[in-house]
C-alpha cells in the first residue's frame, strides 16, 4: 500500500467500488474471480481489543444490556466502589438522556434585575476597573438601556466598554444566592460582582472570531451571585463589553428566564445547546454471569456516551472516553466474578461546562451491549465485506474475518463464511481451516460469486446477510453477522456521482443526532422514523453532521435507502467551544477515526467520509498537515469510499485550494456561487454542497442540475434539532429589533431551521424544495399579516419567511396578505371564492416563484398551474370551521413489546367535518394506560415546556405524544387525549 495508491487523482479513476466495508489493513492487490472460494491471510500481533456488533443482524453472542441501571444525576464521590449504596438512585433502561428530563423546580434560584436605570461607563478595557474600591467618579453617567454609540465617550467600531452600578441588594435575597439579570448585551461580556467573577458569555478578542460560534443569542445575561459576596451596605457591579461594531453595550432589558421542564437559565451552554444542563452523572448496574460463561471471555460495548466516560468494574478502573459520539468497549474478563456472583459496573459521564455548539444530550443515550465468547473469537469490528466487482449479471463479495487468539495456545479452526439473501436462501458460502497462534491476530478472505445480484440503490435497497462462524473441534464457538447491500459507487468531475453505474444527484438534508422531545436517545424506531421522514419528503441523502451516528440509525439508512455522508468531527486541534473535543483530538483522532470508519463500512449507505466541518485551522499549516494524515489514514482503513471535508470562507480564498487537493469530493458550504470559479481554476475537482441556506434551495439544486461536477446539496438542515436556539428566524423589525444575531433569546430552544420540524411534521420551506427538486409541480403558501404599518421582516440566514399552508385569517378581512406559489408550470392563476385574483407568469428567473396580494376572505384559496393553455395541476387552501374535536392519528398501530419500538401519535384539532384547524389554540393532556407516554411535543421553537408531564398546547393546530411499551408481554397501549372545550379522543395500540 504506497502512497499512490491513496492519490486523490488514482482514487477518483480506480474506484468502483464498494458495498460495505474495505478491503483490510495490509491486503494489496485484486484478488483472482473464482466461483468457489479462495483465502488470504495476514498475520500481526495487536493489543487487547474487543468486539462491537456488526450490522442489525449482530450475534448470538451478543446480550443486550440496557435494562436496570441504577441513575443519578450528580457527582457522588465513592459510587465507583462496589460496596457503595445506591438503593435511592432512579432505575431505568438505556438508551437515555438526562438533559431532556425535567429539572426540579425546587432548585430555582430568586433573580434581581438591575439593567434599566443610571450606570457609570468607560471606553477602554483595565483590569482594575472591577473591584469594588475603584474610583470611577470621572466617569460618564448613562442611562440604560441602550446602545453605546450615543455615548461620548465610545469608539465607533472595535471597541471595549466598561460598566459600573452600586446597587442595593434587597433584604429577602440576603443569605442565599440569587441570580443577577443584567439584560441584553452586545457582543461579549464578562460580569464581576464585588470584583469577584460571577460570568461571562462569548470570547475576548484575539479569539473573537469564536464569539459567533459562543452563540450569544442575544440572550439575557443572567449569572449566578453566591451568597457570600453580598454586602449589607455597597455592593459594586462590574460589566465588561467587546462589541465589534458600533451597536455595543446593554442594549436592553428582559424578562429574567426561569427554569421550564428541562431548560433553565444557568445553562453553561445557553441558546447552543437548548438552554439544557450538562453535568455529572454516575450510572451503575449489577450483573450475574452464568455456569455455561465460566471460563469466557466477556465485554462490554458502548455504541455512544455523552461525554468524558470513566468505567469500572468490580473496583478496578477500565479507563476514560472522552468523545461523545464513537463507541468504544473494554475487556472486562480479567476482573469478573465467578459465575452466579454479583458484579458491579460502574460509569461517571461528565457534560460539563461550554462542550458543544448544539444540542448533545447527556449520559449513555445510545445501546450498551455485552459480548461473550470464547478464548478464539472475532476481533473488534471483525467482518466487513467488500463488493470489489459489481454488475448487473455478477458481483463478487469479498467477505474478510480477523479472528483473535487470546488462549496462548495455537489453535487449529475452521472459518466458515455465507452470504444469505434476504428470503434467508443460501447464496454461497467459503471454508478455510486456519492456524492461528496463541497470542495472534490475523486475516482471512473469502470471495463469494452471486450470479444475477439484486443491487442496494435508494431506490432498491436491496440487503443480503453475511455470516461468518468460527468452528473448533466440530463446535461453533463464534459468530458474527451483518447486512450488506451489493452495489457500486463511482465519482468523477466529468459524469459525477453513479451508483451502480447510474448518475445520482444528491438530495441532501444535514441531520443532528437529536430525537426532538425525546433529546438524544438513541432508541431505534426513533433513528428509524427520521430517516423515513427524510425519504418522505424527497430527501435521498443525510449528512451526519457533526459526528458519527449510531448504529442504529445507519441500520436503518440500510433498509430504507439513504445514502449517507458519515462525519468525524467539528473540529481538530483548534476548538470552537472552550471545553469541546479540541481538548482530547491530539491524543485520540485516531481512535476515533478506526471506531468510526471499522465499525461504519459495513453499511452500504455510507458512499462518503467526512473528516470535518468548518475546521477552524482548515487553511493554515498545521490544519493541513493534520488533514494529510486524517485522509491518509482514512483511506488506509476504507480505500473503497472518497473523503470530504466541509469547508466554509475564508479571507483568502485562494489559500483552500491545498486543503482541497488532499480531498476526493470537496465540500463546500454556502459558497454555491464559487462553484463556477473553482471548476476553471480546478475542472478535476468533485464538488458538493455540505451545507446550504434554505433560502437558496433553487439556486443550489440549479448548480447540481447544470454541472455533474457539483453531485449534490445538503441543507442545512433535513430537520430541526434542538440547540442553536432559533438560527433560522424571522422577526419584524421595530424599536426594539436587537442587532443582528445567530439566534434568538430565550424562550427559543430549537434551531427552526429544517424541512421538518423536531415532531415530524412538514414545515413551509419544505413546500418549495418540493417543487425545486421537481417532486411536486404546484405548492401554495400565505404570509402570517404584519399588524403594524411601517414595519418589516427581517430574516436570519438560515431563516423563512413567516408564511404557512392556511386561509384561516380571522380578524384581517379586507387587508391583504402575501400568497405565494411554487410552481414548475409556465403561468399559475389565483382565484379566491371562485373569482380569479390575478395570473402570472412563472420562470427560473422568478426562481419558481408567482407572488400575489390578495385581500383577505374566508373561504377557498385556490391556485392553478397552466402550461400550453392547459390547467394541468391545483392546490387550495380552505378556511376551516371552528375548533370542535381532537383527532389521534398514530404513525403505527401496532408496535413490539420492546422498549425499542415507540408509536408517534399526532394529535390534531378538527372542526366538525374534520378538517384540521391550523390557528386553534388549545391545551391537550394525555392519559395513557397499558404502556409509557414516552415523550410530547408541538415543534414550536420557542415553547419551552416539559416533554414529559402529559400536557402539550397545539402549534399550528396539532401536538404530539410518543407512546412505548413497558414490558415484553403482548397486550394493549390505549392513549386518551383531552382539552377544555373540545371533543376528547383515544386511539388504541396493539403490542405484539
Amino acid at each position: 500500500m504506497g502512497d499512490k495508491r491513496y492519490s486523490r487523482k488514482d482514487f477518483l479513476k480506480s474506484i468502483t467500488a464498494v458495498t460495505l466495508g474495505t478491503v483490510g489493513v495490509g491486503l494489496a492487490g485484486t484478488p483472482a474471480l473464482f466461483a468457489g472460494e479462495t483465502t488470504r491471510e495476514v498475520t500481526r500481533r495487536t493489543g487487547e481489543s474487543v468486539s462491537l456488533r456488526q450490522g442489525s443482524s449482530g450475534s448470538p453472542n451478543i446480550r443486550p444490556f440496557d435494562q436496570d441501571w441504577r441513575f443519578v444525576r450528580d457527582d457522588v464521590p465513592g459510587a465507583e466502589l462496589s460496596s457503595y449504596d445506591d438503593a435511592g438512585w432512579s432505575i431505568l433502561d438505556l438508551p437515555h438522556d438526562w438533559s431532556i428530563e425535567d429539572l426540579s423546580p425546587k432548585k430555582a434560584l430568586p433573580s434581581l434585575s438591575i439593567t434599566e436605570g443610571e450606570w457609570k461607563f468607560r471606553k477602554g478595557d483595565n483590569a482594575e476597573w472591577s473591584t469594588p474600591s475603584f474610583d470611577d467618579r470621572s466617569w460618564e453617567r448613562v442611562n440604560l438601556p441602550g446602545y453605546w454609540n450615543h455615548y461620548s465617550d465610545s469608539d465607533p467600531s472595535g471597541s471595549y466598554g466598561w460598566y459600573r452600578k452600586e446597587i442595593e441588594v434587597p433584604g429577602h435575597l440576603r443569605g442565599k444566592d440569587f441570580l443577577l439579570n443584567l439584560g441584553r448585551i452586545a457582543d461579549t461580556d464578562e460580569a464581576f460582582f464585588n470584583g469577584m467573577r460571577i460570568g461571562g458569555t462569548g470570547d475576548f478578542p484575539p479569539e473573537y472570531r469564536y464569539s459567533y460560534y459562543s452563540l450569544t443569542f442575544v440572550k439575557a445575561r443572567v449569572y449566578r451571585v453566591p451568597a457570600h459576596l453580598v454586602r449589607k451596605d455597597r455592593n459594586v457591579v462590574a460589566v465588561k463589553v467587546y462589541c465589534h461594531n458600533e451597536k455595543g453595550g446593554i442594549y436592553a432589558s428582559a424578562p429574567t428566564p426561569r427554569t421550564i421542564g428541562p431548560f433553565s437559565p444557568e445553562s453553561p451552554g445557553g441558546g447552543s445547546t437548548g438552554h439544557t444542563m450538562g453535568g455529572i452523572g454516575w450510572y451503575r448496574k449489577e450483573f450475574k454471569l452464568d455456569k455455561a460463561d465460566q471460563n469466557k471471555r466477556v465485554s462490554i460495548l458502548f455504541d455512544g456516551v455523552y461525554m468524558k466516560a470513566d468505567t469500572w468494574i468490580n473496583d478496578h478502573y477500565l479507563g476514560n472516553h472522552p468523545y461523545g459520539y464513537t463507541s468504544y468497549g473494554y475487556d472486562l474478563t480479567p476482573y469478573l466474578t465467578s459465575p452466579g456472583q454479583p458484579n458491579i459496573v460502574s460509569i461517571r459521564v461528565d457534560n460539563t461546562g461550554r462542550n458543544s455548539r448544539w444540542y448533545s444530550g447527556s449520559g449513555i443515550y445510545r445501546h450498551v451491549q455485552l459480548r461473550v465468547t470464547d478464548a478464539v473469537h472475532f476481533s473488534q469490528w471483525g467482518l466487513y465485506v467488500t463488493t470489489p466487482q459489481v454488475t448487473d449479471d455478477q458481483a463478487l463479495v469479498e467477505i474478510e474475518s480477523t479472528i483473535k487468539n487470546d488462549s496462548g495456545i495455537t489453535k487449529i479452526l475452521e472459518l466458515e463464511s455465507i452470504l444469505y439473501n434476504q428470503q434467508g436462501g443460501r447464496v454461497g458460502h467459503g471454508n478455510s481451516t486456519i492456524a492461528i497462534g496463541g497470542d495472534e491476530e490475523i486475516q482471512k478472505t473469502h470471495l463469494i460469486k452471486v450470479d444475477s445480484p439484486l443491487l442496494w440503490s435508494p431506490d432498491n435497497p436491496n440487503l443480503y446477510n453475511v455470516q461468518v462462524n468460527l468452528i473448533l473441534d466440530g463446535e461453533k464457538i463464534d459468530q458474527l453477522n451483518t447486512t450488506v447491500g451489493i452495489r457500486s459507487i463511482e465519482v468523477d468531475a466529468t459524469h459525477g456521482l453513479r451508483i451502480n453505474g447510474k448518475p445520482v444527484l444528491l438530495k441532501g438534508g444535514c441531520m443532528h443526532h437529536c430525537n426532538g422531545p425525546l433529546g438524544s436517545k438513541a432508541i431505534d424506531r426513533a433513528e428509524e422514523r427520521r430517516v423515513e421522514l427524510m425519504k418522505k419528503h424527497g430527501f435521498n441523502a443525510i449528512r451526519t453532521s457533526h459526528n458519527p451516528p449510531s448504529p442504529a440509525f445507519l441500520d436503518a439508512c440500510d433498509r430504507i435507502g439513504m445514502l449517507v455522508m458519515d462525519e468525524a468531527f467539528d473540529c481538530w486541534d483548534k476548538g470552537k467551544m472552550p471545553m469541546d473535543y479540541h481538548l482530547y483530538f491530539k491524543q485520540w483522532w485516531r481512535k476515533d477515526i478506526e471506531s468510526m470508519i471499522k465499525r461504519d463500512r459495513n453499511h452500504p449507505s455510507v458512499i462518503l467520509w467526512s473528516i470535518g466541518n468548518e475546521i477552524p485551522d482548515r487553511a493554515e499549516l498545521s490544519g493541513l498537515d493534520i488533514e494529510k494524515e486524517l485522509v491518509s489514514l482514512v483511506h488506509r482503513l476504507d480505500p473503497t469510499r472518497p473523503v470530504t471535508e466541509a469547508i466554509n470562507g475564508v479571507y483568502h480564498w485562494s489559500s483552500t485550494a491545498a486543503a482541497y487537493d488532499m480531498l476526493d469530493v470537496g465540500g463546500y458550504n454556502y459558497l454555491w456561487k464559487q462553484y463556477a470559479k473553482d471548476h476553471q481554476k480546478y475542472p478535476e475537482r468533485v464538488m458538493v454542497g455540505t451545507e446550504s441556506f434554505p433560502l437558496e434551495a433553487f439556486e443550489n439544486w440549479q448548480q447540481v442540475e447544470k454541472h455533474p461536477w457539483v453531485i449534490g446539496d445538503f441543507v442545512w438542515t433535513g430537520m430541526d434539532y434542538l440547540g442553536e436556539s432559533g438560527i433560522g428566524h424571522s422577526q419584524i423589525t421595530g424599536e426594539h429589533t436587537p442587532p443582528e444575531s445567530f439566534g434568538m433569546p430565550w424562550p427559543w430552544f430549537d434551531s427552526n431551521c429544517g424541512d421538518i420540524d423536531i415532531c415530524g411534521f412538514k414545515k413551509p420551506q419544505s413546500y418549495y424544495r418540493d417543487v425545486v427538486w421537481g417532486q411536486s409541480k404546484l405548492e401554495m403558501a400565505v404570509h402570517s399579516p404584519i399588524r403594524r404599518g411601517g414595519q418589516k421582516e427581517e430574516l436570519s440566514k438560515w431563516g423563512w419567511p413567516d408564511e404557512h399552508q392556511s386561509w384561516n385569517w380571522a380578524g384581517f378581512e379586507g387587508k391583504k396578505l402575501n400568497v405565494r406559489v411554487f410552481t414548475r408550470c409556465r403561468s399559475v392563476r389565483l382565484e379566491l371564492n371562485g373569482k380569479v385574483v390575478a395570473r402570472k407568469e412563472v420562470s427560473d428567473e422568478t426562481r419558481l416563484i408567482a407572488e400575489f396580494e390578495v385581500p383577505y376572505e374566508a373561504g377557498d384559496l385556490r391556485a392553478i398551474g397552466i402550461e400550453d393553455g392547459k390547467e394541468t395541476v391545483s392546490k387550495v387552501l380552505k378556511t376551516s370551521g371552528r375548533a370542535y374535536a381532537i383527532r389521534l392519528t398514530p404513525d403505527r398501530t401496532k408496535i413490539k413489546n420492546s422498549r425499542n419500538d415507540l408509536s408517534y401519535v399526532t394529535a390534531e384539532i378538527i372542526d366538525k367535518k374534520g378538517n384540521r384547524v391550523p390557528d386553534a389554540g388549545a391545551l391537550v393532556e394525555f392519559a395513557v394506560s397499558g404502556g409509557e407516554l414516552a415523550a410530547v411535543g408541538n415543534g414550536n421553537p420557542s415553547d419551552m415546556m416539559s416533554f414529559h408531564d402529559g400536557r402539550c398546547p397545539v402549534f399550528r393546530g396539532r401536538c404530539l405524544a410518543i407512546v412505548r411499551s413497558v414490558d415484553s408481554e403482548k397486550g394493549r397501549i390505549t392513549l386518551k387525549s383531552m382539552a377544555k372545550g373540545l371533543k376528547g379522543a383515544s386511539v388504541t395500540i396493539e403490542t405484539q
